[in-house]
């Protein structure tokens, strides 16, 4: 699922042989957010008109960066379920802006985030990474590129289609919500810009379904969009922004271990690193 996707630089062509989507609303422990690397996934009130009450102190610096618009209404769906429209209303948003998110996305630079996963994964390569949210493929090259073996996963069929293509990689259409992944498989799960679309009801069960998914002391990284725990509609997606300390209390209850974390893009003031990325590796 793509989706605001990566900071990755441009990478080339690489190939292998062997889709992302989303989550619903009660929150159960305090959520607080700032903004922004791509794919889906929880707060208010109510089950229709669910919307952040504030807007992540770099929301504007993300727009800038990404090409979004600052909390907005949700897209308008037909299903009347909350979990059915946080995940239809923000793939359709992908699907609509899918060859626009692609030329956007294609010349990130996140080779910080591949190296901090590949770093900490032990044992002989290559290793089998799960890309989960891999948006167009542009990462799923890198890796490939690098001697590994990566299989993207994403929700929306647009994108599932495009890094089918590009990539030559073996890519898996699933919602986010609905995950079905083989136990022990992954070395790594390179979850880059997609599970802040996980509403923070569902995010414990998500965490725990790829933590089932690595082989014994895997290493999953993340980086999302930090905040200050709020949670809603923004731009037509959904999104969910956690900062530091919220976000470990998800990891650790899901049975991860912190290896290291750190703010995007590097070398900029704090105010201007709208991403937390962090390293974890499964007990």
């Amino acid at each position: 699922m793509a989706s605001w996707r990566a900071i990755t630089g441009s990478i080339r062509s690489g190939s292998c042989s062997h889709k992302r989507v989303l989550p619903s609303t009660s929150v159960k422990r305090k959520v607080t957010a700032d903004c922004s690397d791509t794919s889906v996934r929880r707060p208010a009130e109510s089950n229709s008109d669910v919307t952040a009450r504030a807007v992540p102190r770099h929301a504007t610096f993300l727009r800038a960066v990404c090409g979004g618009t600052v909390l907005g209404p949700k897209t308008e769906v037909k299903e009347t379920s909350p979990d059915q429209q946080i995940s239809a209303g923000t793939l359709q948003h992908y699907e609509q802006s899918a060859e626009g998110f692609r030329a956007g996305t294609r010349d990130h630079d996140v080779t910080q985030n591949i190296d901090a996963l590949l770093r900490h994964i032990k044992g002989s390569p290559p290793f089998t990474i799960l890309d989960l949210g891999c948006g167009p493929g542009r990462d799923l090259k890198a890796f490939a590129a690098l001697g590994h073996v990566p299989i993207g996963l994403d929700g929306a069929a647009s994108f599932v289609a495009m890094a089918q293509r590009d990539s030559g990689c073996e890519v898996w259409r699933q919602d986010f919500l609905a995950l079905d992944l083989p136990e022990e498989r992954f070395d790594g799960v390179f979850a880059n810009a997609s599970l802040f679309h996980v509403p923070s009801a569902h995010l414990p069960r998500v965490l725990r379904q790829l933590h089932a998914s690595l082989k014994a002391r895997g290493v999953l990284f993340s980086s999302n969009p930090r905040g200050s725990n709020e949670e809603g509609w923004n731009g037509g997606r959904y999104g969910a922004y956690h900062d530091l300390e919220t976000w470990r209390g998800f990891m650790t209850d899901a049975r991860f271990v912190e290896l290291e974390h750190f703010y995007r893009p590097a070398g900029l003031p704090r105010e201007q690193q709208p991403w937390l990325a962090s390293v974890w590796r499964r007990r």
